[in-house]
């Protein structure tokens, strides 16, 4: 086994019993080798059918045989993950995927009810993603990556091979003599993501070897950064909250850095809602300049408005009042 996988799997500690998110490509299939080799009998499979190309049967009965060769209990959702309008493809799967594993947690497999699941992403995932930030200039949270381990509706979710090159993975596999089946829109060009994988990582494998390591680290740095942020805004939106939402003058009382944290804080924890960054220029121009009590705020931000509520803002969304 690599020394990468070997000392991730020493630090690997889910609350069990585990689930595997099991697409039956090379990742998720050594990640489901390794969790059942390591955990027999509390190791359980889940794999989502998107539906959105031919093959998708083909990796269905993949899943079903591989499991049924380790002996671990498959449960296999059927979604629809057609992207609504001005949604990436990739966006409306990953939804409908974590949908999909929430109601198979609720659920459990065969009366074990799940306390984690683990997700194959690995070190060239997470380059990728950051790079893909990058290209969209986003902001820290973006450029923070995937975190390793988060909790979604009491369940732990983990990535245990996100500081695994995927190259190791495939090697672990090869070795044991696992098959796995292989996405054709991987080699799709039209997806950002596949481009960067195609063109960019191998200029970097060139250029700097490390730098799965060192991208990894920044990204680290962006999310202890980010972390930081979101405790001002949190402080920040305690001292503002009125009951007409925010308070109007406390926002024109903080610096325009500040104010954008608190903004977007406010818009995320109680709306749901990811202003633009064009969206929140305009509203902040709007905040400064409302002095006088006839000065009116209406301004579409996400998928409603923010308006002025006598002296606070609020935010609504005109479908969900229908």
């Amino acid at each position: 086994m690599p020394p990468s996988l070997t000392q991730a799997f020493g630090a690997f500690a889910p609350k069990l019993p585990l689930a595997v998110a099991l697409s039956g490509g090379a990742d998720s299939t050594a990640l489901l080798l390794l969790c059942a080799q390591r955990w027999p009998g509390q190791v359980l499979a889940l794999h989502v059918n998107h539906g959105l190309q031919a093959a998708a049967a083909d990796f269905e009965a993949h899943c079903q045989a591989l499991c049924a060769r380790l002996g671990v209990p498959l449960r296999v959702a059927k979604v629809r993950a057609h992207p609504a309008p001005g949604q990436s493809p990739e966006d409306a799967a990953r939804r409908a995927r974590y949908e999909a594993f929430d109601a198979l947690c609720l659920d459990g497999v065969e009366g074990l009810a799940i306390k984690s699941v683990a997700i194959a992403q690995h070190a060239d995932d997470q380059v990728e993603t950051v790079m893909l930030a990058l290209s969209r200039g986003a902001g820290l949270a973006g450029l923070s990556g995937m975190p390793a381990q988060w909790l979604r509706g009491g369940v732990h979710f983990y990535r245990p091979v996100l500081q695994v090159p995927g190259a190791d993975l495939r090697a672990y596999l090869h070795e044991v003599g696992q098959g796995c089946v292989t996405d054709p829109t991987n080699a799709n060009e039209h997806y950002t993501r596949n481009r960067i994988r195609a063109r960019l990582l191998p200029a970097w494998e060139g250029a700097f070897p490390a730098f799965r390591d060192t991208i990894a680290r920044s990204a680290a740095h962006a999310a202890q950064a980010q972390a930081l942020l979101d405790e001002v805004a949190a402080s920040d939106l305690l001292a503002l909250r009125v009951e007409a939402g925010v308070s109007l003058a406390g926002l024109q009382g903080l610096s325009s850095a500040r104010q954008a944290n608190v903004l977007r804080h406010w818009l995320k924890l109680d709306h749901a809602c990811i202003p633009s960054a064009a969206q929140l220029a305009a509203l902040m121009v709007q905040i400064e300049a409302c002095r006088t009590r006839g000065h009116q705020i209406h301004l579409k931000v996400g998928e409603g408005f923010v308006q002025r509520n006598k002296d606070g803002l609020a935010w609504y969304n005109p479908q969900v009042l229908l």
